[in-house]
């Protein structure tokens, strides 16, 4: 039997034993690093005073961390893109309080991946590790248990421990052993092929250039540039960045390698930038920013010069961040995304997998149209695809 320890802080944790436990599946997961964390913390993007409020759940044997479930008390239900403010509401409406709830997550990143890092040799002790987590959740009067963006393979772990599975829909690019951009133009129809070619050919006509940067490319003037896309394009969409300054400024240490800064300069200053995450078979497009408007240059920088790096990586595809079904038209595949939930209250868990029931009727609905606006030519069938 293995022992339950809470860290209110990553620093807590010896990042040796992190490491250990990541590398059994998540190893090429930048988001589940013990940098990424600490950066996090460190920067106070997460923390009491932001709603996000570490509370990793470790299990050790013999004083020796075997698996850890990556977890956050919220106060709130703001960054998680799994959206829960009509369960909130009604289970407040009830009388009980909705929060703190416990998240199983990485902090504003919508991205699937593992959410219990566990040694290889520890993988059959999964159940107890999840009802040793229930168990807290009862007896720290919080209101439930979410795990959000999980991997498909989860999903028959999470049924098994009576969790209930909320299925959605993301749009990313899988790349089909492409040798160049135009190779892979060259699988969609002539419409849409077209229209690609209009759309970067405006972009790039915009009056500067487009540098593609990585590792010892990335300076503070750079960061700092695109510190103020975020601020801007947060202020306009969500009304608060999630993440500090200090968190951009810090990339370039310990992360820098895993970071690819997509900006568009002119007249020697940055107009637009787009930020992402270099995974070991996947790059994962998270922030986008602009201080002034260029058609097309939200594609370009976004989805276009991401494909162009894929290709060049030889990585096997790009998640381009949640929803947008505008980008099926270049490209993107519909690819379902999965999540875990549990409440304690058999009455509200109850209402909550019948609501499950009735959304994913329109999940599955959705998907089952998708093919028929496929930007890719007859035979090759553009299906939803798990993660």
């Amino acid at each position: 039997m293995v022992e339950t320890v809470i860290c209110k802080t990553i620093k807590s944790i010896p990042k040796d034993q992190w490491e250990a436990c990541r590398s059994c599946k998540a190893g090429g997961d930048p988001f589940l690093s013990y940098d990424f964390f600490l950066l996090l913390e460190s920067s106070n993007s997460v923390g009491p005073n932001t709603g996000w409020i570490p509370f990793y759940i470790t299990f050790k044997e013999q004083n020796i961390i075997v698996g850890i479930i990556v977890s956050f008390l919220k106060t709130h239900s703001q960054g998680e893109y799994v959206f829960d403010h009509s369960w909130a509401d009604a289970y407040q409406r009830s009388g009980a309080n909705y929060y703190p709830k416990l998240q199983v997550a990485v902090p504003f990143t919508p991205v699937s991946g593992e959410r219990i890092l566990v040694r290889t040799e520890n993988e059959s002790q999964l159940d107890e590790m999840i009802s040793s987590t229930k168990k807290l959740v009862k007896e720290n009067n919080i209101s439930s248990l979410h795990v959000t963006f999980c991997n498909d393979s989860f999903v028959g772990v999470a049924e098994k421990n009576n969790l209930l599975v909320r299925e959605g829909i993301q749009y990313h690019w899988f790349n089909r052993n492409y040798k160049s951009f135009d190779d892979f133009l060259g699988s969609l129809t002539y419409r849409k092929r077209k229209n690609i070619i209009k759309e970067r050919k405006q972009a790039r006509n915009f009056g500067g250039q487009i540098k593609s940067l990585t590792g010892n490319q990335l300076t503070d003037f750079e960061l700092e540039a695109f510190w103020h896309f975020y601020q801007n394009t947060g202020q306009r969409k969500w009304g608060y960045p999630y993440l500090t300054k200090d968190f951009f400024m810090c990339l370039n240490k310990n992360l820098r390698d895993s970071v690819l800064l997509v900006l568009a300069e002119k007249n020697g200053q940055y107009v637009a930038g787009a930020l992402n995450f270099i995974g070991s078979d996947c790059l994962y497009g998270r922030y986008w920013g602009c201080n002034q408007f260029f058609p097309a240059m939200h594609f370009e920088l976004c989805y276009y010069k991401a494909i162009d790096f894929a290709i060049e990586r030889g990585l096997k595809r790009v998640e381009a961040g949640a929803q947008g079904d505008h980008k099926i038209a270049r490209g993107y595949e519909a690819s379902k995304t999965y999540s875990g939930h549990w409440f304690p209250h058999e009455g509200f868990m109850n209402a909550v997998d019948n609501f499950l029931k009735e959304e994913k009727k329109i999940v599955t609905y959705s998907s089952e149209q998708i093919q028929f606006i496929s930007p890719f030519k007859k035979g090759e069938k553009l299906s939803v695809k798990k993660i």
